[in-house]
């Protein structure tokens, strides 16, 4: 029988990490206003969110991330200079971001691990689901990860958890599940959750990546979560024990994405996303793909 459950208006994206991967360019500058081409990577995180309906944005901040707040408000001084210049589409480009979304922001005064950071929305979220998302994570546009787990959830409720299946030999790096199959090919049940397992002690090689829609029942267990691996708050931890006592918010599910998805969580593969945003982009694409195909033949 399908049930119904509250809809979605929330989505919460922590946002306090220190980013020291990219050091030196995160000393004064947050990692997620790093360009990704011509946009900082919190807008594309933004833009699916408000893509599958969530309207409602809370950000998870900490010191120095003022930057964050400032990108999604209004910037008179320089909206009035582009408006005297005549300059419409760079104007739109600016008020854009500003216009996205109704934005809120909290800090993690303490950071704790991402269960902490979770833990933080909970006065601002209160008794419905919710989304989290990762900036680590961008997902892309067209292939619609969010909107997807959300009809999951309020068709199923409990919570929803993002999967992608990779190497068996990378699985350390990622939290990891697992499942049960269900009647639909890309959903799973989730019996199980580890984070950062050796591959040789994985229940899969499906991988846990930055897109949750959670139930509110997870923020009275993270108030009860011991610290864990890297003596931090784990939300996995979290979602084990609400895939353990179904009576407590429901089941976990896992939608299995088989998308395109840019990795900014490195270095090297946030170049990598550079290079493939940048390839497929119609005003830049066809004259930046010429560059790169004679760089790689003739310089490399």
């Amino acid at each position: 029988m399908t049930q119904s459950n509250p809809r979605i208006s929330k989505a919460v994206i922590p946002a306090a990490g220190l980013g020291t991967r990219f050091l030196p360019a995160t000393k004064a500058t947050p990692k997620e206003m790093l360009p990704v081409v011509d946009k900082p990577a919190i807008q594309y995180v933004v833009e699916e969110a408000v893509a599958a309906g969530l309207s409602d944005v809370l950000m998870i901040t900490g010191r120095n991330k003022r930057p964050l707040e400032d990108h999604f408000d209004r910037n008179y001084e320089l909206e009035s200079a582009l408006t005297r210049k005549g300059d419409a589409e760079r104007l739109r480009k600016v008020q854009e971001s500003s216009d996205l979304a109704t934005m809120h922001y909290v800090r993690q005064g303490d950071p704790r691990g991402l269960g902490h950071a979770v833990l933080c929305a909970a006065p601002h979220v209160g008794d419905q689901p919710f989304a989290v998302l990762l900036g680590d994570d961008l997902i892309d546009p067209r292939d619609p990860l969010l909107a997807r787990m959300v009809e999951v959830q309020e068709r199923e409720g409990g919570s929803v958890v993002a999967l992608m299946e990779v190497p068996r030999e990378l699985i350390h790096q990622y939290g990891c599940v697992a499942v049960e199959p269900t009647v639909e090919g890309d959903v799973m049940r989730i019996t199980g959750l580890v984070e950062k397992p050796e591959p040789a002690d994985a229940p899969s090689n499906l991988a846990i990546i930055g897109r949750y829609v959670l139930d509110p029942a997870v923020f009275e267990i993270l108030r009860r979560t011991e610290p864990g691996r890297g003596d931090e708050i784990q939300l996995t931890d979290a979602l084990q024990l609400l895939a353990e006592d179904e009576k407590t918010g429901g089941p976990v599910h896992g939608v299995v994405f088989k998308g395109r998805r840019y990795d900014t969580g490195d270095r090297s593969d946030y170049l990598r996303a550079i290079v493939r945003l940048a390839c497929e982009r119609e005003d830049l694409g066809p004259e930046f793909r010429t560059w790169l195909r004679s760089y790689v033949t003739e310089e490399m």
